[in-house]
């Protein structure tokens, strides 16, 4: 797969090389974490994998064998070495890291293809703020893929009217709301056809929902994924991405300079977060918005957002499923609450 290919090229030659020869096995990775004189790990399928030096091949993570096997450093996996991040580093940094001083603040760089390498090690402060990070010894490759069409049974719930409604996706971590909101942002912008039934040889469709403008502000570079301005996700041919920019200024930010007509935000929490949405929604625009959480209980006892609730700002709610594929909806709820569908 293409993802893992541009993953596997930014690891030094002699991992890069046994990284290759086992990449079939990689097609399903989350994540890749390297730590410094630890072994390398892979997330994927719901479990841990630690890759085998002497065939190359990654082997699942028994917990218990594990615990024993780390303690000596078992050179049957491999072990990531100093000079693997600093080369790695390197390569993702074009060998100007200190030009990269603003992510490495963040805590993150973005590489081709929109892959999220999360960094830790040695941070910089200055007045309380992290001014950067140096001696860097752990690194977090998170995979960047897209499942279109995961929204498509999920969308003919949000509309009313032909208009999209504003909407919040409800999620426990990990369950793919980024991923689903990615692929509401495409279909909403490009415009997607409603499906009226089934025939022998293929659907049949009752109306097309044309595409609006959609203003996208991505704080930390998951939707889009930016790399040199430039999103490496397909968020539709109507969209514009503010990127690596605070929600709450981004969004009076699109709102003027851009008028779009659904403004779409990944993890709303904080007040100003709430006040630019109302600000939004007193401008005429429709919201996409996530939030972490693992029920509308849950979510309405924060504050603040029950605060946004009340005043009637959402039209629909989404609450994903913490079991299956990304994305997967347990319940369609309206702006009262009330169920309105089950199990998309």
């Amino acid at each position: 797969m293409k993802e893992m290919e541009e993953v596997v090229r930014i690891f030094p030659q002699k991992l890069r090389e046994l990284l290759f020869n086992a990449r079939t096995q990689m097609y399903a990775a989350e994540e890749l974490r390297l730590r410094a004189n630890r072994p390398l790990l892979m997330e994927a399928k719901g479990h841990e994998w630690r890759l085998r030096v002497d065939c190359g091949e990654w082997e699942r993570v028994d917990v218990s064998a594990f615990v024993l096997s780390n303690s000596s450093g078992d050179a049957s996996y491999y072990q990531v070495s100093s000079q693997d991040i600093r080369d790695a580093l390197e390569y993702m940094s074009r060998y100007s890291l200190y030009a990269f001083d603003e992510e490495l603040r963040q805590g993150f760089i973005t590489i081709p293809g929109g892959h999220r390498v999360g960094i830790a090690g040695h941070a910089v402060a200055e007045k309380s703020l992290v001014r950067t990070l140096r001696n860097i010894s752990f690194l977090n490759i998170r995979v960047a893929r897209e499942v279109k069409g995961c929204a498509s049974r999920l969308l003919p719930w949000l509309y009313q009217e032909g208009e999209i409604g504003s909407t919040l996706v409800i999620s426990p971590p990990r369950c793919g709301k980024t991923t689903l909101l990615r692929d509401l942002i495409r279909q909403v912008s490009d415009g997607w056809a409603m499906e009226k039934g089934k025939k022998a040889h293929g659907s049949v469709f009752s109306s097309f929902i044309p595409g609006v403008t959609v203003g996208v502000v991505d704080e930390r570079s998951e939707l889009g994924a930016c790399y040199q301005g430039v999103p490496q996700h397909d968020l539709g041919m109507r969209t514009d991405v503010l990127d690596a920019c605070p929600k709450a200024e981004g969004i009076m930010m699109l709102i003027r300079s851009m008028a779009p007509r659904v403004v779409a935000v990944d993890e709303i929490g904080s007040r100003e977060d709430m006040e630019a949405l109302r600000y939004g929604i007193n401008c005429g625009c429709r919201i996409l918005a996530t939030v972490h959480g693992n029920s509308l209980e849950d979510v309405l006892h924060k504050p603040l957002l029950r605060e946004l609730a009340e005043s009637g700002v959402f039209a629909r709610y989404v609450l994903l499923a913490p079991q299956g594929p990304p994305g997967k909806v347990s319940a369609v709820l309206d702006g009262e609450g009330k169920v309105i569908c089950c199990q998309i």
